[in-house]
């Protein structure tokens, strides 16, 4: 046993100094894991340039870089919510469809193929970025184009 009671503190601790002027404003992306996920790769792609910019700083300043880094971060965070923002003035039930499967379906992927034929589709023609999985060996159809779901629960295929 124990000598000490535990102790909780449920007070939600907010630090209230302001960050300084050189670091610009920012509002927060806004959405939970579902959507993030359903656009990540669209984030991706027309965020690319202002990620590495972010991880290099990171790299640069040592796994540091709170402050250092911030600037480069609020960008990342812009352009996040710009993509989100132009997904769902353009593609919106598609985008929805797509992360609400995510969410019923515990972020598995592979369960939501057909909705994100749809959105993929959807967000090419429109936005023109297309989704790339980074690493994905070239002489191999992606495991999105799949025409055939191996472990999908609607009986593998997607038509």
């Amino acid at each position: 046993m124990a000598a000490r009671q535990p102790r909780f503190n449920q007070a939600v601790l907010i630090d209230t100094t302001p960050l300084p002027e050189s670091i610009p404003k920012v509002e927060e992306v806004g959405a939970s894991s579902a959507p993030l996920m359903s656009a990540s790769y669209f984030i991706g792609a027309r965020c690319k340039a202002y990620n590495d910019d972010y991880m290099m700083c990171k790299t640069e300043a040592h796994g540091r870089g709170e402050f250092e880094c911030m600037k480069e971060g609020r960008k990342v965070t812009r352009c996040a919510a710009s993509v989100i923002d132009d997904i769902t003035k353009n593609c919106l039930q598609e985008f929805r469809n797509h992360w609400e499967c995510l969410e019923d379906n515990n972020q598995q992927l592979w369960h939501c193929r057909k909705w994100e034929w749809r959105l993929n589709g959807c967000v090419f023609q429109k936005l023109g970025l297309e989704k790339k999985i980074p690493g994905a060996p070239e002489h191999e159809t992606p495991v999105h184009l799949r025409k055939r779901q191996i472990y999908s629960q609607n009986g593998g295929s997607l038509t």
